[in-house]
């Protein structure tokens, strides 16, 4: 029996990705051992999923404290891992890798020209575009499962696994009148989020022209500037206020409830796809669309971006101003307008409400 270990020392979206290869692995040896190494609060995207077979919770400030990094080196060894697979290839999961004595090794080498120091047995380039229509950050997992065997019909699709009772949840049963529209508003950190102002003409838009509710999500230590683009809003009568996801896991399941998406860019719209649900994705202008846009057929899942209207509109920057734009995008955030975005909005909420 193969025993395996993924460490995806990241966010949600990352985690829910890196899933696949579980699936993938599983899928080929049904009585192999899978476990997945993952940040504590993104476990909500893995639970219940029957091709892992153990989650392994790690606390992002604690694993940066050597004492623990070392002790959990330790449980690795013990745990006699044939294959570590590690998709983001940060440096404490480089070294788990490197001393946690598995037969196999796979990750991804560094950007930087520094070789592989023995980190891995089969260390592995980023690809450079993508391929295939489940976009570079699927496939670049997926060609990491394929350096330690052969894998047909791959399965690219992530997958939220929900429990009965999580399927037969009366969350939105109040508001069963009506299709309810999941509101993306706010990104996971403030470069991914859109200007205040361009989200409330969005939510005006959709208020006015599809009869609908709209429910915000946000993360629990968002509720303030939640309330700044709530107040934005000039038509309010639909927006649910009651009804709130304290967890990821609590997300997944009133999602599932929900018709669509409309979100900034980020773990939120895996987990919509994961369930299945249509999505309208608004990236940031730091983050490459073509890195984590995924299965996307301009219908059911459709994103934007500015450089999809003003093609040229970073090309010409330095290396300099392209970092500055990510510690602080709001400059490039307003050149993409909800003029640009609400014509492709529309098509979007026609085809899929």
């Amino acid at each position: 029996m193969n025993k395996i270990l993924i460490i995806q020392n990241k966010r949600i979206g990352d985690v829910l990705i890196s899933s696949v290869i579980a699936n993938n692995y599983k899928k080929k040896y049904p009585k192999s051992e899978i476990h997945l190494m993952a940040y504590d609060f993104t476990h909500g995207v893995i639970e219940n999923n029957p091709n892992i077979d153990k989650i392994i919770s790690i606390n992002e400030k604690e694993l940066k404290k050597f004492g623990n990094l070392f002790k959990l080196i330790l449980k690795s060894r013990k745990e006699k891992y044939d294959v570590i697979f590690d998709p983001y290839s940060k440096l404490q999961s480089r070294l788990i890798c490197k001393f946690g004595g598995a037969k196999q090794t796979v990750g991804h080498k560094s950007r930087k020209k520094i070789g592989n120091l023995g980190y891995y047995t089969h260390p592995v380039a980023i690809l450079k575009e993508k391929t295939l229509v489940c976009g570079k950050a699927i496939e670049d997992r997926i060609h990491l499962l394929k350096q330690v065997d052969t894998f047909e019909n791959i399965d690219y699709e992530p997958k939220i696994f929900l429990t009965e009772a999580e399927k037969n949840a009366t969350v939105l049963e109040k508001y069963s009148d009506k299709k309810v529209i999941m509101l993306g508003i706010l990104g996971s950190t403030p470069q991914k989020s859109m200007p205040y102002e361009y989200v409330a003409q969005i939510i005006d838009f959709i208020a006015q022209n599809f009869n609908c509710y709209l429910l915000f999500n946000y993360a629990p230590n968002q509720k303030e500037e939640a309330d700044k683009i709530y107040n934005l809003c000039n038509f309010k009568q639909n927006i649910i206020l009651d009804i709130y996801a304290p967890t990821i896991r609590d997300f997944a399941v009133i999602m599932s409830k929900c018709s669509a998406l409309v979100s900034n860019e980020g773990g939120t719209v895996h987990i919509a796809k994961a369930l299945n649900k249509p999505t309208f994705t608004i990236f940031s202008p730091y983050i490459h669309k073509e890195d984590w846009s995924s299965f996307e057929d301009g219908k059911f899942h459709k994103s934007v971006h500015l450089l999809d209207f003003v093609p040229n509109a970073m090309s010409e920057l330095s290396y300099e101003m392209n970092r500055e734009i990510e510690k602080n995008p709001r400059e490039m955030y307003l050149k993409l307008t909800p003029e640009m975005i609400i014509p492709e909005l529309k098509l979007f909420l026609e085809n899929n409400l």
